[in-house]
């Protein structure tokens, strides 16, 4: 393994920023695995850092193809980490949304277009990120529809579902977007946790990794086959809105399979503690995203579910 900095950030009154990645093999750039860009992104740390520790096994034993070079970046934005803030500097910005950069604009965009210049020298991008709500999700992978996505490969690593995003302005300044505009393939892999440390939600998404690393010939490992997945447009899961603002009590979760009217939570009145409001399925289907925090606001989406795909 060898420790390569990407990109220093000075600061006036902080340690300076650098960005690290961890390279295992050597040879052809092939996969980069990126870490996450938000400081309450502590699951994806989590993971990036137990992936490091693994190749770092793997290599050891020979298993890593001999022109082949894995790159791991734990994070982009271990100040967010530091000061318990999800965005980044004084105007608090979001780094995923500021690619691919440029030398010459803020803070933020030079440090986004000192990695994107890195990470682009890869043929595939994985990327562990999270929904900006406080939510959990069933664990899938996501692309962005952009003509050059390749649905087939993202298959490969197993997990329950692929999810593909028609993009919206925003979504063009992701590093997903990005990435695929300089044909490369780019994956962001969606795991259940976010905000705490699972260990079942780390060893499934390391699997992932490992599976699609073994099936594109870049390691030699035996891991288990995993899901064959449905591909699914984001446009077809159907949301499920709260009526009403209050506390929030879940009765469902992610993965489970509900029927038509079925209660899924209930809005509780944060004085008196009576039912405000019943959220209750509006088809038959499966949770695959559901709130998980103790409020939410009126409007506010409660659950997103896959329509039944089979009786």
């Amino acid at each position: 393994m060898q420790i390569v900095d990407l990109y220093d950030f000075k600061s006036t009154y902080r340690q300076d920023m650098t960005v690290k990645g961890y390279v295992f093999g050597s040879g052809e750039k092939t996969a980069c695995i990126v870490g996450p860009s938000r400081g309450n992104e502590y699951q994806q740390l989590y993971i990036c850092s137990q992936l490091v520790k693994k190749l770092t096994e793997l290599e050891k034993s020979g298993v890593i193809a001999s022109d082949k070079q894995i790159m791991v970046i734990p994070s982009v934005n271990f100040y967010g980490f530091n000061l318990a803030k999800d965005f980044f500097g004084v105007k608090n910005l979001d780094i995923n949304a500021y690619y691919p950069g440029n030398n010459y604009g803020e803070p933020i965009s030079r440090l986004t277009g000192g990695l994107f210049e890195k990470i682009k020298e890869y043929t595939y991008a994985i990327q562990f990120t999270s929904f900006y709500e406080r939510a959990e999700c069933v664990p899938h992978v996501r692309m962005i529809e952009t003509g050059y996505q390749n649905v087939s490969l993202a298959n490969l690593f197993g997990l329950p579902y692929v999810v593909v995003k028609k993009p919206v302005p925003t979504d063009t300044a992701t590093l997903n977007y990005n990435m695929q505009t300089e044909e490369n393939c780019a994956f962001n892999i969606y795991t259940k946790a976010k905000e705490q440390l699972d260990d079942v939600c780390t060893k499934s998404a390391i699997s992932a990794v490992l599976r699609f690393l073994t099936r594109m010939g870049i390691i030699k490992y035996e891991c288990h086959s995993g899901y064959i997945s449905h591909v699914l447009k984001e446009e077809d899961l159907t949301d499920v809105y709260a009526g009403r603002a209050g506390l929030f009590k879940s009765i469902v979760k992610c993965g489970e399979y509900v029927r038509y009217g079925e209660k899924m939570a209930e809005i509780l009145d944060t004085f008196d503690g009576s039912v405000r409001e019943e959220i209750v399925a509006s088809t038959d289907g499966i949770v695959f995203f559901a709130h998980n925090t103790p409020l939410i606001n009126q409007y506010e989406t409660a659950f997103r579910m896959v329509h039944r795909l089979h009786d």
